[in-house]
């Protein structure tokens, strides 16, 4: 797999002609076979910024580079092949097979109406078997866990043979023993695959133990950026979120534990933020995915990543 390094250069993006400004100047860079976190406050801009990197939404100024290439100046196709992307809690209304869903992936290498092949069957049963959903191939999704479902939608975005993987909030409504699993397969696919994996995620201490890099937003700007023991500091929660924290080490890994003590007023310019910081997510704040596909018809997921107006 070649690899692609993502670049984030000075965004600004809004919503609207003359809509407020969402993210104000925004630059990071994801390595291949990296997995980056994304965290800040509920409407800090975190899924905007998805959003944009996926080539959904174009910003106002700035660029998104991907292998040194200019996302706003692809096709839907072609952005299809590089990007794919797993929103939060997307509505599974029709009852497809987990095998059907997978196979959805594979639509940005299709022809026009064309039909799949016996190779993307393969590169669909791939998938589910890397992601340990191959079992679940003849099952309704409508019928399956909570983390099995989010295992078939990673699985169908690794059928689309992406060199780009934007999750929003991969954990969110999971137990615990999901969320670890998602985190390590996640983690696994980055480090192995040699996939460029940006991830928003709302829990500190799995951002802190899984992810090789973490960017904080508030109010639409980098607040911190870097190892997630650089960014996961006392100062930084409390300027940013505005609650006086513990940060402890995990001695087996040398990475970050954040345990909250409490709140306290506003510090900084981040909004409140509604979680403990604890592992597990507290709550989905009631955004809802679009349809799913691309202008022009291409399947990649990045529509079902919310906008930060309605999620954090």
């Amino acid at each position: 797999m070649r690899p692609v390094r993502v670049e984030v250069s000075d965004v600004r993006f809004g919503y609207g002609a003359s809509g407020p400004e969402v993210l104000h100047g925004v630059s990071l860079t994801g390595e291949s076979g990296t997995f980056c976190g994304v965290i800040g406050p509920n409407g800090s801009g975190k899924s905007t910024l998805l959003r944009v990197i996926g080539g959904v939404a174009r910003p106002w100024s700035g660029c998104v580079l991907l292998g040194g290439r200019d996302i706003s100046l692809m096709s839907p196709r072609q952005a299809a092949q590089l990007v794919a992307a797993v929103g939060t809690s997307e509505a599974m209304i029709f009852p497809f097979t987990a095998e059907e869903t997978v196979l959805m992936g594979r639509s940005p290498h299709l022809r026009f109406f064309a039909s799949e092949t016996a190779l993307d069957a393969a590169k669909a049963h791939e998938a589910m078997k890397r992601t340990g959903v191959a079992h679940l191939a003849g099952r309704r999704i409508t019928a399956l866990s909570s983390g099995e479902r989010q295992r078939v939608l990673i699985a169908r975005a690794l059928a689309q043979e992406p060199k780009v993987l934007l999750l929003d909030e991969p954990t969110a409504h999971l137990d615990v023993n999901f969320q670890v699993e998602i985190m390590e397969l996640v983690s696994a696919l980055a480090h192995e695959s040699g996939i460029t994996t940006i991830a928003v995620l709302h829990d500190l201490n799995l951002a802190g133990r899984y992810c090789d890099q973490i960017t904080m937003l508030s109010s639409g700007q980098v607040a911190a950026c870097g190892a997630p023991r650089e960014v996961l500091t006392e100062e930084h929660l409390l300027d940013v979120y505005g609650v006086r924290a513990v940060v402890g080490r995990r001695p087996e890994l040398d990475r970050p534990a954040v345990f909250v003590i409490s709140g306290s007023p506003r510090h900084g310019h981040g909004g409140h933020t509604g979680h403990t910081g604890h592992t597990g997510h507290t709550g989905h704040t009631g955004h809802t995915g679009l349809d799913g596909h691309c202008e022009g018809g291409e399947f990649n997921g990045v529509d079902d990543i919310g906008r930060d107006g309605d999620a954090g």
